[in-house]
């Protein structure tokens, strides 16, 4: 199913005494941008999580968020650095003196120097966290990719819709190209007769001028390319797996014809014709840089 890379899931849960909230946020990218944030002390969540989404997303700018605080209380030590607390009460006390200070070294006084205290909390299970955290990123990637299928799924219907409507204008162009020939025939027969007063002309140089100009401006190999690409791009849009790469080649492949088509065409209302059959390649191009 062709997907879209913007998205967004998110999942609110209690697994194991453990409030975690995920989010996943997806926009548009080149490649697989990958970036998290997670609450202080889980850091090491990054690269399994990178690894991990990268297998059902291939292609977008991923933004993940995970917070996970515990309900319990963990097992927590905290121990004094006695010889900083030392230090810190004896350049108070000396600033107490050189100052003559009247405030009195008090608890609270000391305890804004947090560095003297270290906290140390009991080790973690980090396999056990990174489960529970993957059972909460499963939910909201989930609901990131099924938001991601329903965008493609709208993209897709617009890009079918520009392609029919692209076709329907090459169907015109190939049927009426072959009317440029007998109007240059006829203009040329009009010109050599204004200047001959009727005099007699060789026709087989009309035939051969007339020969060369549909040499150059024959377009029939170019509107042969152009309906396979669009059939190739059909094909691709509806099969599985990312495309946007791929959709994106081909749709550059269409714009060279298009150019070559409308170099060669000597008529106004087809030169018209291809600004449009242009203008609609170049929307659906626009269109498939959201697509995976």
């Amino acid at each position: 199913m062709l997907r879209s890379m913007t998205g967004f899931g998110r999942c609110e849960t209690t697994i194991n005494n453990r409030d975690i909230i995920v989010e996943v946020k997806s926009v548009n990218h080149r490649y697989f941008e990958f970036f998290c944030r997670a609450t202080k002390g889980y850091s090491f969540l990054e690269e399994k999580l990178r690894s991990y989404i990268n297998k059902q997303i291939t292609r977008g700018k991923i933004d993940v968020f995970v917070s996970i605080s515990s309900i319990e209380d963990m097992d927590v030590q905290i121990k004094v650095n006695h010889g900083l607390a030392n230090a810190y009460i004896d350049a108070l006390r000396h600033l107490k003196k050189t100052y003559d200070l009247t405030e009195e070294l008090s608890i609270s006084t000391i305890s804004k120097y947090s560095d003297i205290f270290n906290v140390h909390k009991s080790p973690e299970d980090e396999l056990k966290i990174l489960s529970d955290v993957l059972t909460a990123v499963d939910i909201a990637l989930r609901s990131c990719i099924l938001m991601r299928e329903a965008e493609g799924y709208k993209l897709k219907c617009d890009i079918e819709q520009r392609c029919n409507k692209i076709i329907s204008i090459v169907d015109k162009v190939e049927r009426r190209s072959p009317n440029m020939l007998e109007d240059y025939e006829n203009r040329l027969k009009e010109k050599i007769n204004n200047m001959l007063k009727g005099a007699n002309y060789d026709e087989q140089r009309i035939l051969t001028e007339v020969a060369i100009f549909s040499d150059k401006v024959s377009v029939t190999e170019e509107i042969v390319r152009l309906r396979s690409h669009f059939e190739q791009f059909i094909n691709v849009i509806n099969s599985d797996g990312p495309v946007g790469r791929k959709l994106d080649f081909i749709v550059q492949e269409m714009n060279r014809e298009a150019n070559t088509i409308g170099a060669k065409i000597q008529d106004a209302e087809l030169s018209h014709d291809v600004v449009n059959i242009k203008s609609e390649i170049e929307k659906i191009r626009e269109q498939i840089q959201n697509i995976e």
